[in-house]
This record gives C-alpha cells, structure tokens and sequence, in this order.
C-alpha cells in the first residue's frame, strides 16, 4: 500500500466531514492501491452523506476486487492443466485412464 493511496483516501474522507477513523477502516479492508484510489474517486464524485453510503460502496469494491482475483487464480490454474495435458510425453508413457 503507497502512501499516496492512503493519504488521498484519509484526505477524501475527512473533506467530506467524516472521521479520519472512517478513511482508515477504510483503507484497511480496501488494502490495495487501486482499490483506495477508485474508492477515492467515488467519495470526491458521489459526495455521500452519510457513513452507509461510504461503507456500501467500499463492501462493493472489495466484492468486484475479490471476483477478480479468483478468476485470475482460476485462469491461471486453467493455463497449467492445459500445459500439463499438452506437454511432450515419452513413446513408453501411457495415457491416463479415468
């Protein structure tokens, strides 16, 4: 996490009258970069007025962060079961049988 990332959401936070408490919880559970930055983005866009608002929205990007990440872990395990069933195999080696 750079600092930046986090200074900017605690700034975003606290011009909207919220605690800095709420910008670190916030950074917290957002933990990445991107994710502080686009939460950044929303707060300075949407301009919420309320903490419900702020903290649907970070349960939002943390959800969309997650999927993402599983279907990277999901294409990554695909690519290695492609690679393994398509590698050179010795003459003697037999098929797997299932």
């Amino acid at each position: 996490m750079s600092l930046d990332a986090y200074d900017g959401l605690l700034k975003a936070v606290t011009d909207l009258g919220f605690p800095e408490e709420l910008g670190a919880a916030l950074a917290a559970e957002l933990r990445g970069d991107k994710s502080m930055e686009r939460m950044t983005r929303y707060l300075y866009a949407a301009r919420p007025d309320n903490i419900e608002e702020v903290v649907d929205e970070m349960l939002a990007i943390v959800q969309m962060r997650d999927r993402w990440i599983e279907q990277k872990k999901s294409q990554w395990a695909t690519a290695k079961m492609s690679e393994f069933y398509n590698r050179e195999r010795d003459d003697d080696e037999d098929e797997p049988t299932y």
